[in-house]
């Protein structure tokens, strides 16, 4: 709820218009320009078949497992690997801040209220630090920012062995955080575009998508069995210490500078720049319709809000904490799964289909999970859920980053943050909501078949993106 928010990778991308003000169709010169600029990163374009130091496709399970062609790119495997220890560090911190309240205030509702205590800086600096990221060498932003966030879970250590027990320097250290957060995420997802060819970018969101949603697995339970071990204050020191891989990897990237001109770029990073991305986003039905899909899909579809409320009476036989465990796991586990299958479906050109079909399968799966009343089956619907989940977000992510010019992909990116932040939150007072008034199996499975409903008319009324194929 906290640093889970960092994985979101969930930070995750159309028509080539002119229409915005900002051309969109780059010209042969800009394109060489950008792939001549990868190529020093180790991202020299799409591999090439007949090049005899490139690895062939293998036949067999091989092609079906994970598609790891982005990690022979040098720069990006930096990247990517500064995630597999932070994945798992960021949810230790994500633990122990509610953790801490509550045995500070015994209060629920205090745990609610800064959660949304940090909503507010993730919205404002996520599109602000979009801004920034498309004026500024976003390797030097990384670095900034990662450096923030590293001293965040250190102050978050101090208070912690201190026995300060404020709840007031915790919202206040978890404002800071999301804020940083903010800065950093929109920079980080903009420059996987620089770091790898644009065929082998829905591999890539594959890849750290799959990092992120083992870490929301692994995490929750390493820190539930280090909290009796250790205690609880060394949780966000270990999270600040597994920051220092993520600094050390960002700071061994190339230099990725804005492509514009130096006047161009300095411009990017103020209010005109921020209101310059929404309009592109309103005139590129392309983009508007995949952030409306994510929203359909979290903000109906997203039951998280009524797991309590299953375990203790839905599934109250099995056990309610047991209950409750697997309902939360099951979803992270199925992305884990369809990521470590990637193979199946990211070489897939109809980005757009992928996208229509993924929150479709969200929609069903979620309306089954409704209608079930044995535990096992309902988390098996939560897992199919989770690996449609992934899909969308690898085929979102590949939208978002190939659609969009290098100018304008850290505002892109900064929206993106915002949706996936925002979205869930919203599902939390809907469905809670509806849950009381009208039972949580009903509320559930009525929010899965509105995902599918609008869904469909969205994609037989706006073709643009079901039409949509990502680059060869």
């Amino acid at each position: 709820m906290y640093r889970a928010i960092r994985s979101s990778n969930q930070v995750e991308q159309s028509g080539r218009g002119t229409r915005t003000g900002v051309d969109t169709s780059k010209s042969g010169s800009e394109n060489s320009a950008e792939y001549s600029a990868e190529s020093e990163t180790g991202a020299a374009g799409p591999a090439d078949p007949d090049d005899p130091a490139e690895p062939k496709r293998s036949g067999g399970w091989r092609r079906w497992a994970m598609d790891t062609r982005p990690l022979r790119r040098p720069a990006y495997r930096r990247l990517w690997s500064s995630t597999i220890v932070t994945a798992v560090g960021s949810q230790l911190t994500a633990v122990a801040v509610p953790k801490q309240i509550y045995d500070i205030t015994g209060s629920s509702a205090w745990v609610g209220y800064a959660s949304f205590a940090g909503l507010l800086p993730l919205v404002v600096f996520a599109l602000w630090g979009g801004a920034i990221a498309d004026s500024v060498d976003r390797r030097k932003l990384l670095l900034v920012t990662n450096i923030g966030i590293a001293v965040t879970s250190l102050l978050f250590w101090i208070q912690a062995v201190t026995g300060l027990e404020s709840v007031g320097v915790l919202m206040v250290l978890l404002a800071v955080q999301q804020a940083f957060f903010g800065l950093n995420s929109p920079a980080r997802q903009a420059s996987i575009a620089r770091l790898v060819p644009k065929d082998e970018l829905a591999a890539a969101n594959a890849l750290g998508s799959t990092v992120m949603q083992t870490g929301l697995v692994a995490g929750p339970l390493l820190a539930g069995a280090l909290i009796p071990v250790v205690g609880l204050a060394e949780l966000y020191l270990i999270d600040a210490l597994a920051l220092c891989a993520t600094v050390w990897a960002v700071y061994r990237l190339p230099a990725l500078p804005p492509l514009g001109t130096t006047t161009a770029a300095a411009g990017r990073a103020g209010l005109r720049g921020i209101a310059e991305g929404f309009r592109y986003i309103s005139l590129n039905q392309v983009l508007l319709l995949s952030f409306l899909a994510d929203i359909i899909a979290m903000v109906f579809g997203m039951p998280r809000a009524l797991f309590p409320q299953l375990a203790a009476q839905t599934y109250a036989p099995y056990g309610e904490g047991l209950a409750l465990g697997l309902l939360f796991a099951a979803i992270p586990i199925g992305a884990v799964l369809g990521g470590l299958m990637s193979g199946t479906f990211s070489r897939a050109r109809r980005h757009g289909l992928m996208v229509i079909a993924a929150v479709v399968a969200w929609g069903v799966a979620i309306t089954g999970f409704g209608l079930s009343s044995n535990l096992w089956v309902g988390v098996a619907f939560l897992a199919a859920a989770g690996v449609a989940d992934m899909v969308s977000m690898v085929f979102r992510g590949a939208i978002l980053l190939s659609a969009v010019t290098d100018e304008l992909r850290g505002r892109m990116q900064g929206v993106f943050t915002v949706v996936v932040a925002g979205g869930p939150r919203l599902a939390d007072v809907l469905h809670g909501t509806a849950g009381s008034a009208l039972g949580a199996r009903t509320a559930v499975a009525g929010g899965g078949l509105l995902v599918v409903v609008t869904m469909l008319v969205l994609a037989a009324t706006m073709p643009a993106l079901r039409r949509y194929r990502g680059s060869v």
